[in-house]
């Protein structure tokens, strides 16, 4: 997530460990490699994560209220009471506008072998907007209830598919925490909402047993009703799911469109491609562009694509992508660039990876728009 607590923001991407912090980390062949300092994340359940964050989480509370302790036992003096203003009720379903600015981006590690990474500190990382080097202010890995939107396939050309993807969904709600909502959009030539935001999976789960497979796809136009329901989302953190072999033939949005709009959302966007054999791939024009249109759409807001050509394998997939929303970082800046001028603004994160560690990859937004005024 991409965030200006003074305006909106967004944008994709993907980068290595920067090269010159990995140089003589890596051990010579032979050599025994030293212990890995993190923990790799993706195969834990998600009750062993939601431990290791809560102990986290605590350790971090006591310093917090030592400082307050501190705080309210220092005698106020008259000038004090005199600059002191009226309690402000804050609605916690609204973000609070600060005049100092915050961008906050959320970040994926993973290691060669495409296992998450966890466990890192906030000098492991470096954050850059236009080139220039921010200093990060605020750091943290916690799990937090999130509003996802699942975008769901039902074209014609998932026939053969529709079971295998309802039941990667199904495996995909069991990573949900109590706090999460969700919304199901589906479609074929026309996108609808067929269920607004919920807590219950298992109303979703006899949702999507109602439709079967039939028509045209229209999937650019489903991403943008999914968006519009975003809107009314009740977490700051927010994300799509979108199940789909990847064409488009019936959409009234074009490509543009959509890449302009999940720019300027704060909506992180993955997609399970279940895309057919390379060899049968081409039959029409918009499955060839299939897995090229997923990719593209949601590499911009931080996320990627799972690609499945075997059916079996979309559950654990889409238990996996449950695991990585829960187990990102947030990095928080203040731009040096004060200027609001509604301009694009370039993010890159680099990583200074712990030392004997192999190249790690970071996936984040690459951008967002500054404020307007």
């Amino acid at each position: 997530m991409l965030l200006l607590l003074a305006a909106a923001f967004s944008a994709p991407a993907q980068a290595q460990s920067d090269p010159s912090s990995q140089a003589g980390n890596s051990p010579s062949n032979g050599e025994k490699a030293p212990p890995v300092p993190w923990r790799d994340a993706s195969h834990e359940s998600p009750g062993a994560v939601a431990g290791a964050t809560a102990a986290a989480r605590d350790a971090a509370k006591a310093p917090a209220k030592d400082a307050l302790k501190a705080a309210n036992d220092t005698p106020k003096v008259a000038d004090d009471v005199r600059k002191d203003t009226p309690a402000i009720t804050i609605n916690p379903h609204r973000g609070l506008k600060m005049d100092v600015d915050l961008a906050l981006i959320n970040a994926t590690v993973t290691d060669p072998y495409n296992r998450l990474v966890t466990g890192l500190d906030p000098d492991n990382f470096r954050v850059f907007e236009d080139n220039v080097e921010q200093e990060i202010v605020s750091f943290s890995s916690e799990d937090v209830p999130i509003s996802i939107g699942v975008i769901f396939d039902y074209s014609g050309s998932m026939a053969n598919k529709a079971a295998k993807a309802r039941e990667a969904a199904i495996q995909f709600f069991k990573t949900a925490n109590p706090q999460d909502e969700f919304f199901l959009v589906s479609f074929n030539e026309r996108a609808e909402l067929t269920s607004e935001f919920t807590n219950s999976v298992e109303d979703l789960q006899s949702r999507m047993l109602l439709t079967s497979p039939k028509g045209r796809t229209a999937l650019l136009d489903a991403i943008y009703l999914g968006l519009s329901e975003m809107r009314s989302a009740h977490n700051a953190k927010r994300a799509l799911l979108i199940l789909s072999d990847g064409g488009d033939n019936h959409s009234r949005y074009n490509e543009g469109d959509i890449k302009r709009l999940v720019k300027e959302a704060d909506t992180q966007l993955y997609a399970i491609g279940i895309f057919d054999p390379v060899g049968y791939r081409n039959r029409t024009l918009e499955e060839g562009n299939g897995p090229s249109l997923l990719s593209e759409v949601t590499e911009l807001t931080g996320g990627r694509v799972f690609p499945v050509e075997k059916l079996e394998d979309l559950p654990d997939i889409a238990s996996k992508i449950g695991m990585e929303l829960r187990n990102q970082y947030v990095l928080g800046y203040h731009p040096s660039n004060k200027t609001h001028d509604a301009r694009w603004r370039k993010v890159k994160i680099k990583l200074r990876a712990p030392r004997g560690l192999p190249p790690l990859t970071v996936y984040n937004k690459t951008g967002y728009y500054a404020p307007s005024h």
